[in-house]
């Protein structure tokens, strides 16, 4: 059983139970070693989508947890999960991530841990976002992205659809197509290190060959692949 077999019950997920598998792979490497590290913590989803991270983060212990996220037709779809008391715990906002993270700290607000769980690379502005993270105190950042596998701290121009709600939302009125950048290894190293943070690499080849299938990504050779890191203030 993974956590979110649930989601066979919600569309999409329903249609796609290689999505589900997905998931599941991710919420054991993401989510269930941090469980010490989020009960009772209060916590921030950047990039929320339909609220999913979110809510592993309220099953895991979390005290509280506010997403971020910028299309309405996703956050409206947290209403279907289950359990009630885990969804009371989480409150999805809609808006720019970089807009809502500066109303967060203008209104004084703190995080225990923030989750940039799949938007690092739709996103132009990463040093900007990491300095705003920052802001709001975090002892724990937990880092699921993409990174160019190229030598130097580097930073990898792309044009995304904005249709897709997988990808990047329009940076512009009535934009189609968005740029955005995919940091490499050292970039994301970098990032870390001038902000003053640690950062652990979580070894995704910990996990046995015969479950990879579903998370091909964290597994590329070359061009770009999808890796986990963990910052902690030094």
């Amino acid at each position: 059983m993974g956590f979110y077999d649930f989601m066979g019950e919600i569309p999409p997920y329903s249609e796609e139970p290689g999505a589900i598998k997905r998931l599941n792979e991710r919420h054991k490497m993401l989510i269930r070693p941090l469980a010490a590290e989020l009960e009772g913590k209060r916590v921030l989803d950047l990039a929320a989508h339909d609220g999913r991270w979110a809510y592993a983060f309220a099953a895991a212990g979390a005290r509280e947890v506010v997403g971020i996220e910028g299309r309405q037709e996703l956050i409206d779809r947290f209403a279907s999960f289950p359990r009630a008391n885990l969804r009371e715990k989480v409150q999805l906002k809609q808006g720019d991530i970089f807009d809502g993270m500066a109303a967060e700290h203008a209104a004084g607000a703190r995080y225990d841990v923030v989750g940039v769980l799949g938007i690092l690379y739709h996103v132009m502005d990463h040093f900007r976002l990491f300095q705003q993270v920052r802001r709001l105190q975090p002892k724990l950042v937990i880092v699921d992205s993409e990174f160019a596998v190229r030598p130097g701290p580097v930073i990898m121009l792309v044009r995304e659809r904005t249709d897709n709600p997988l990808n990047a939302i329009p940076q512009i009125d009535g934009q189609e197509t968005a740029l955005i950048g995919i940091p490499s290894f050292p970039a994301m190293e970098a990032m870390a290190d001038v902000l003053g943070y640690s950062c652990e690499w979580l070894d995704w080849n910990a996990v046995p060959e015969a479950r990879r299938g579903p998370i091909g990504d964290y597994y590329r050779p070359e061009g770009k692949r999808r890796a986990t890191c963990l910052l902690r203030p030094r």
